[in-house]
C-alpha cells in the first residue's frame, strides 16, 4: 500500500487486520447461530434488532460488562495470561497468510510452516487456564483438552506437509510459501491430486477447533467445561475469540492450499477485482461447512476421539507422505498421485463408516423392573 515506507505499510496492514476481526467475530457468531438454528428446525435469534441481528451485539455489551471473577487460590499469571496465549498465536499467524495475490501483511517464504508452527502455541494458553484456575475439574479438562489438540495436529501438520512436496514451482516441486502453492495449482485444484490429505486436514480442522463431534474441551457435559470452568465476562470471551480466529485462519488456509485460493477455478489470468471474491466465497464455504458439522453430528467420547486420530488419520497421513515421497522420487506425474490419494480416501471412508456402524463391544445391563 505505501511502498516507500515498508514500516507504516506493515502497520496499517496489521491495524485492518485488528479492526476486521472483531467485526468479523460478531457476523461470524451470528451467521452460527442462524445456520445452525434452520439446520435443526429453529429461528435462532429473533428478538434484539431486526431478525436477530444485534444479538451478537448485545452479547459483546454484556460480556464487556460483566464481573470478572477469579478463584481466591488460583494462580494469578496462569489465570490472567491463559487467555491472551490463545487468543495472540491465533491473530499473529494471520500476518503470513495471503487473501488475493498481492494483499498480505508480509509475503514470507516460509509461510505455511510458520502459521503451522505459531498457532499450535494456544494449546500452552488451555493448559495455563486449567492449571491457574486451582480447580481439579479445569486441570483434568485442560489435560483432555491438551491431548486432543495435540494428537489432532500431527494430522493436520502432515496433510499439510503432503501438499507443499508436491507443489508445483517455477524451480520444480516442493515449497512452503503460500504465494507459490497457490499459483502452482492453476485450472485443477490440489483437492484433486491430494483428496486424502484433504479429509485428513478437513478432519483435524474440525478437532482444532474444538467443535462437534470433537468438542470434548469446551462441552458443558465433559468436566463441566473443561478449561475454562472459572472463566466469566471477557476472559471467557477471549477463548471464544480466540476459536472463531482460529476458524477463519484455517479456513483461509484451506482455500489457498487445497482450493486454488484466488486462482482457480479461472487460472493465472484472473484478474485483482474477481481474486477477493473468490477467497471470500471458498472460505465462507469452509466456514459453513464447519457450521453444519457442528449441527448435524453428535459428540464423541474420549476414547472415540483419541482411537480415531491415532489408528485412522495418522497411519493414513503417512501412507499420503510416503505416496508423495515415490512421486518425488520417480517423477510420477500427478494422475497416479490422485488414484493413489483417492484410494487412500475410499479406505478412510470405509473405516470411519465401520467405526460408526460398530456396536459397543460390551452389551448394557439389563433394566430390571422393580418388583412391587
Amino acid at each position: 500500500m505505501i511502498g516507500d515506507n515498508p514500516w507504516l505499510d506493515a502497520f496499517l496492514r496489521l491495524l485492518i487486520i485488528a479492526i476486521g476481526l472483531p467485526l468479523a467475530v460478531i457476523v461470524l457468531n451470528y451467521l452460527e447461530r442462524k445456520v445452525i438454528g434452520r439446520v435443526q428446525n429453529r429461528l435462532g435469534p429473533m428478538r434484539v434488532g431486526p431478525y436477530g441481528t444485534l444479538q451478537a451485539v448485545a452479547d459483546t455489551i454484556k460480556l464487556l460488562t460483566k464481573e470478572d471473577l477469579r478463584p481466591a487460590t488460583a494462580d494469578r499469571w496462569a489465570f490472567e495470561l491463559a487467555p491472551y496465549v490463545v487468543v495472540v498465536p491465533t491473530v499473529v499467524a494471520l500476518v503470513a497468510l495471503p487473501f488475493t495475490d498481492d494483499l498480505w501483511v508480509r509475503n514470507l517464504g516460509l509461510a505455511l510452516f510458520f502459521i503451522l508452527a505459531v498457532s499450535t502455541l494456544s494449546i500452552v494458553g488451555f493448559l495455563m487456564a486449567g492449571w491457574g484456575s486451582d480447580n481439579k475439574y479445569a486441570i483434568l479438562g485442560a489435560m483432555r483438552s491438551a491431548a486432543q489438540l495435540i494428537s489432532y495436529e500431527i494430522p493436520l501438520v502432515m496433510a499439510a506437509v503432503a501438499v507443499a512436496m508436491v507443489a508445483h514451482t517455477e524451480g520444480g516441486r516442493g515449497s512452503l510459501n503460500l504465494v507459490e502453492i497457490v499459483e502452482g495449482q492453476g485450472r485443477v485444484p490440489y483437492i484433486v491430486w491430494q483428496s486424502l490429505a484433504f479429509f485428513i486436514f478437513t478432519v483435524a480442522a474440525t478437532a482444532e477447533l474444538y467443535r462437534q463431534p470433537f468438542d470434548i474441551p469446551v462441552a458443558e457435559s465433559e468436566v463441566v467445561g473443561g478449561p475454562l470452568v472459572e472463566y466469566s465476562g471477557m476472559r471467557w470471551a477471549m477463548f471464544m475469540l480466540g476459536e472463531y480466529v482460529n476458524l477463519v485462519l484455517l479456513s483461509v488456509l484451506a482455500s489457498l492450499v487445497f482450493l486454488g485460493g484466488w486462482n482457480w477455478p479461472l487460472g493465472k489470468e484472473v484478474g485483482p477485482g474477481l481474486q477477493v471474491p473468490l477467497m471470500f466465497l471458498k472460505t465462507l464455504a469452509f466456514i459453513l461447512f464447519f457450521f453444519w458439522v457442528r449441527a448435524a453430528l453428535p459428540r464423541l467420547r474420549i476414547d472415540q476421539l483419541m482411537a480415531y486420530s491415532w489408528q485412522v488419520l495418522l497411519p493414513l497421513a503417512f501412507y499420503q507422505i510416503v505416496v508423495n515421497g515415490l512421486a518425488l522420487v520417480y517423477g510420477w506425474p500427478d494422475v497416479v498421485l490422485g488414484l493413489l490419494s483417492g484410494a487412500g480416501t475410499v479406505v478412510a471412508a470405509y473405516l470411519t463408516y465401520r467405526a460408526v456402524r460398530r456396536p459397543l463391544r460390551r452389551p448394557l445391563p439389563a433394566v430390571r423392573r422393580a418388583e412391587v
